[in-house]
């Protein structure tokens, strides 16, 4: 009879403690995806001043596709620079990117040709190159205003 009691108690508490956790779901906690300095990057205004971003290079289709997506913070000095293989017209979107940011579309002779200001997070509408670009670059939004980036400014970059 100990038994039997013993057996109920227990089987009665898992019962208890199962449905304790589904009406309780846990949360669990996400890494967050950390800046991976891999590169120098300076962009040199028509005026001759230059601006120097920290950059992580993107150069894999699997790097292409997640860019800056789930990210919550980056510093004012770090950016995200796309290399592409083929100069052919680009576009972007922000889905599942929470930092609103400035995107520069730039041509293969390192030329910026087009200027996306605030892209706006969690958009998915079309952010597009408007001419062939080899290289996009991706900074926190504002960057273009602060420095007075213009359209037919230049960049040089270098891997560390």
């Amino acid at each position: 009879m100990f038994k039997k009691l013993v057996f109920l108690a227990l089987g009665f508490s898992t019962i208890i403690s199962c449905k304790n956790q589904e009406s309780e779901p846990t949360e669990i906690p996400q890494e967050q995806i950390a800046f991976t300095q891999e590169g120098k990057l300076q962009i040199i205004k028509q005026n001759e001043e230059k601006v120097y971003f920290n950059i992580e290079i993107v150069d894999t289709d699997y790097e292409t596709e997640t860019g800056l997506m789930y990210r919550e913070f980056m510093e004012q000095n770090q950016a995200m620079l796309f290399v592409f293989k083929n100069e052919r017209p680009h576009s972007f979107y922000m889905k599942n990117t929470y930092i609103p940011l400035d995107l520069f579309f730039i041509t293969k002779e390192m030329k910026i040709a087009t200027i996306i200001e605030n892209a706006k997070p969690l958009d998915e509408s079309s952010l597009p190159s408007e001419v062939p670009v080899t290289y996009v670059l991706e900074t926190n939004a504002g960057i273009a205003e602060l420095w007075d980036i213009k359209e037919g400014d230049s960049i040089s970059w270098k891997r560390r």
